[in-house]
Parts: structure tokens; C-alpha cells; sequence
């Protein structure tokens, strides 16, 4: 089987020790000039958000096998500059950057204890994106510990991150890829606001995305967490999806079973900061003679940097 090709510190270090200086914490400042994003005209950037659903799920006709195929086709055409994915196993990872050569791939398991196991991994297209800096954190009270757990969840939960150079923006990006617990209301609750606190701390005046499956919908709790207009320490994140459909409408759910049924609620996010602007948000509900590439919707965003509107 052919090894994800996941990003190490030594790969950042190579392609930008001859620019960047190291700051604590792990981010990375560029010696140079970096470019004010609201001064260009606008720059789109395509982001995907998109739970996989393990590849070793015993799912009968929906399996791996017979529907790994479709999924790599459903990605092709929204040619995405960055796919936040949740559920994914290594083996998943490797055929589809056999399938999609032009991205290169940052992940880890949740488990410390197994290397094969579920991963919050970032797929970006390397003729775009350089990676500044990455990491993970796990959505608990000791964040640093990998396989960590608190609260009421049922599994290790965790965060992948990234921090890209934009070589069409000429100025970084940072993404934010989760997957929050599908029991535990608690724990969500307290994920929701270790993901508000990372952003707060690590977004500076670069852009960020966050994507995931945050198992909640929209007015929960943890949704009200991440989107609260009084937090002043935080830069405001706002739902894509609802920037583009401002009315709450029936049919938006994105867990569909494989079934296609969209009346749930909607659970895969997209938010950004302020300096986004949102052009396209939708959920992509692409099926194949009643075969779905997985058992969510995926959702697509396209954003543009440059004179806020």
C-alpha cells in the first residue's frame, strides 16, 4: 500500500528556510514582505469540507470499495484548493492522492496507540499552497496530549491544522480541519470554544478557514460558541452557508445515511473570518444511481480575499 505523503516539520523547514524565521508556538513570520490582503483585487480561494466515512465501516453495498471511485470523481470537477476531511484512514488518503496527484496531504491519527486509525487530515494543492507550519491538537482539557480525552466524549478528538503561503495571494492562510464528538454535548460544547481560542490566538491578519463535522447544527450550542458576536478576543467567524443563504430553508441537512435524505440538521461548517468574503457556499449532494460517496453531504465554499464589500 502506498503511503499517504503526509507533511513533516523537516518538509516546512526546506521550503522555507530561506524566508521565515521561527516565532513560539510554532508559527512561522516571514522575514520578508507579506502582502496585505485587503489591498489586491480579489483572489478566490476553493475549500471543501468533506467527512469520508471510514474506510473500514462494514457498510455492505456503501462500502470503500464500491464507492471510492465516485468519491474521487465528485472531488475532481470542484478541483478545491484545500479538502478538510473527516473519518479518514491512511489507506483512504493514499488512493485518493493516487487518484488526485496535484494535492499533497497533512494528517495523523487521533490514537497515538494506532497509526492506521481515523485522521482530520488537509489535502492541498501543493502548485498553490506552501506549508508555513502545521500541527494538531486534541479537543480536550491537556489539548498537547495526543489521544486525549475530557469531558463526556466517546473517542479521542482532535484538530489538524495549517498554516499556507497563498502564492496567488502572496500572504498566508490558515485552515483549521475538526471533527467534534458525535455523543458527548459537553464535550462539543468545550471543543467549540478550544477551536474559537486557537483561532483567537494563532490568526494575527492572515485569512483563516475553519472546516469540519462538528456534529451539531446550527443555533446549538457549540455553533453559538464559535459564532458569538460579543467575543472581542476572538476575529469573527461567520458561516459561509449562511452568508450566501441567508433564510433558514427545510432540506439543508448533510448527513444523508447514503440514503440522500437531506432533513436532518446541517452539521459540516464552514466559517471564516471576517476578511473572507464569501462568494459560493453549497452542499454537494453528487450520487450515481442511488450510490453516494459517503454517508454526508459534502460542502464546498469559494472565498475571495481583497476589498472587504
Amino acid at each position: 500500500m502506498t503511503t499517504p505523503d503526509l507533511y513533516t516539520r523537516r518538509d516546512a523547514l526546506t521550503a522555507i528556510a530561506a524566508t521565515c524565521c521561527w516565532m513560539p508556538w510554532g508559527i512561522n513570520t516571514a522575514c520578508g514582505q507579506e502582502t496585505d490582503v485587503n489591498s489586491q483585487p480579489s483572489i478566490r480561494l476553493e475549500v471543501l469540507t468533506a467527512n469520508v466515512r471510514f474506510g473500514t465501516a462494514k457498510d455492505g453495498d456503501d462500502r470503500w470499495e464500491l464507492r471510492k471511485e465516485l468519491l474521487a470523481n465528485t472531488w475532481r470537477p470542484i478541483d478545491a484548493d484545500v479538502v478538510g476531511t473527516q473519518e479518514m484512514l491512511p489507506f483512504q488518503a493514499a488512493y485518493l492522492l493516487e487518484q488526485l496527484p496535484e494535492y499533497s496531504y497533512i494528517g495523523q491519527s487521533r490514537d497515538p496507540e494506532n497509526a492506521d486509525g481515523e485522521q482530520c487530515g488537509i489535502f492541498y494543492r501543493r502548485d498553490r499552497l506552501v506549508v508555513l507550519d502545521a500541527g494538531h491538537f486534541w479537543l480536550s482539557e491537556s489539548p498537547e496530549v495526543p489521544g486525549s480525552k475530557s469531558w463526556d466524549t466517546s473517542l479521542p478528538r482532535m484538530a489538524t491544522w495549517a498554516r499556507f503561503y497563498d502564492r496567488r495571494l502572496r500572504a498566508p492562510v490558515l485552515v483549521v480541519n475538526t471533527h467534534f464528538d458525535h455523543i458527548g454535548s459537553a464535550a462539543r460544547r468545550h471543543a467549540a470554544e478550544l477551536v474559537r481560542r486557537f483561532v483567537a490566538e494563532r490568526a494575527g491578519h492572515q485569512p483563516v478557514v475553519v472546516l469540519g463535522d462538528f456534529n451539531c447544527g446550527e443555533g446549538s450550542a457549540p455553533y453559538d460558541a464559535l459564532l458569538p458576536d460579543r467575543a472581542a478576543d476572538a476575529p469573527l467567524l461567520r458561516d459561509a452557508y449562511r452568508v450566501t443563504h441567508p433564510e433558514r430553508k427545510p432540506n439543508e441537512g448533510t448527513f444523508n445515511g447514503f440514503l440522500g435524505k437531506a432533513d436532518g440538521e446541517r452539521i459540516d461548517w464552514i466559517l471564516v473570518t471576517q476578511d473572507c468574503l464569501v462568494e459560493e457556499c453549497d452542499i454537494i449532494s453528487t450520487h450515481e444511481e442511488n450510490r453516494y460517496p459517503s454517508d454526508h453531504f459534502f460542502v464546498r465554499a469559494n472565498i475571495s480575499f481583497g476589498s472587504a464589500r
